[in-house]
């Protein structure tokens, strides 16, 4: 018998969410270009997602406003609104650290 565990990447936003996050902490080179390679290694590799998913995870970030992917598919951008989410990622971050410390001093 077979286990099938649950993808965490399957939802296509998730994937794009985890992309923007990937794309944001690597340096742009000329005109803020990304190169895909550079998010594609560690999305398939490191976190061991599927091909399936990272143009899932692209797809839905193009069309979200958060990536720009260029026709060659050799390189994305990241747009504003992609900054903007993980702005605001970060601070629902930090506003959740800061309730857990709360409820532990009582």
């Amino acid at each position: 018998m077979k286990h099938v565990t649950e993808r965490p990447f399957a939802n296509p936003e998730a994937a794009a969410r985890q992309l923007v996050q990937l794309a944001s902490g690597i340096e742009a080179v000329q005109d803020g270009r990304i190169h895909i390679e550079k998010i594609n290694y560690p999305f398939l590799y490191t976190l061991k997602a599927s091909g399936a998913e990272f143009g899932a995870g692209i797809r839905c970030a193009v069309e979200k406003g958060w990536l720009e992917l260029h026709e060659s598919g050799t390189y994305v951008r990241l747009l504003t609104s992609g900054q903007d989410l993980l702005t605001l990622r970060e601070e629902q971050s930090a506003e959740f650290a800061e309730s857990l410390a709360g409820q532990s001093a009582l």
